[in-house]
């Protein structure tokens, strides 16, 4: 039987979701309190791997199992057995032709930016603190050239084991709330650090110390540009992973979770 959940988590604490040797993972806390209620070892695949210090409020895993527990046991079952920073929200059965990873067709990840000259306490590691004030216009100008079908490899790390470098971004928009914008971006898949090396670029231009025009050069060139600042993890989340409808995979999340 193959299980597919939906899992939310504050990443500050881990070294993001892969298990490692002597690191704390996402991953290696929900195969433990798996295995807490099962008493058999499982291997969990999730939809994005994301980094140290990333967050997630729409990740979403499978793994299969021959233990059969209504839903509410499973959800119950491991949450009890989870820290306070991770949580499954859902769980549902679903066919063998499911993986969370190559069932997706598009991701979607929200940056959340406090923009003010007196941090927050309230979201410490939650969003990424930027005291000047950024002009939004500028980079909601700047973000429209990256819509669309491109050649990422100038702002590809090393590190990333993505063959090709080509991405299609379906929408990238940039909000203000008050103190807080937020960056909403879709893709159909993302380069490893590639929403946090966009942030980036746009948190250049914003600040003006970069101009709009600059941005052409990163879909542009066939080389890596070594001038980019990637943004800090503290504001990056994974909110929603799109695959086809047949799976009938809970979409629930809005942007008012946050605000």
């Amino acid at each position: 039987m193959k299980l597919a959940l939906g899992v939310e988590y504050v990443g500050t604490n881990y070294h993001g979701w892969q298990k490692q040797n002597n690191l704390p993972s996402i991953q290696e806390e929900i195969e433990k309190a798996i295995f807490n209620i099962t008493n058999k070892k499982v291997n969990i695949f999730c939809a994005g791997r994301t980094d140290a210090g990333v967050h997630a409020v729409g990740q979403v895993i499978h793994f299969n199992t021959d233990t059969n527990l209504p839903n509410k046991a499973w959800i119950m079952g491991i949450n009890s057995n989870l820290p306070n920073n991770i949580s499954i929200k859902w769980i549902k059965k679903v066919p063998d032709s499911f993986h969370a990873r190559y069932s997706a067709y598009a991701r979607r990840y929200q940056y959340i930016i406090y923009n003010n000259k007196i941090r927050s306490s309230l979201y410490y590691n939650r969003v990424n603190h930027v005291y000047y004030l950024l002009n939004e216009s500028s980079m909601k100008k700047a973000a429209s050239y990256l819509i669309g079908e491109h050649n990422f490899i100038s702002i590809k790390q090393s590190g990333c084991q993505s063959i090709s470098s080509w991405r299609k971004i379906y929408n990238l928009s940039i909000n203000r709330y008050g103190d807080y914008l937020v960056i909403d971006i879709k893709a159909n898949s993302f380069l490893y650090r590639m929403v946090r090396n966009i942030v980036g670029i746009l948190l250049d231009i914003g600040s003006g110390k970069k101009s709009i025009d600059w941005i052409k050069n990163i879909i542009n060139v066939n080389r890596k540009i070594n001038l980019i600042k990637t943004a800090s993890a503290n504001g990056l989340y994974l909110v929603l992973v799109y695959y086809p409808r047949k799976f009938l995979i809970p979409r629930h999340f809005d942007v008012k979770y946050f605000f």
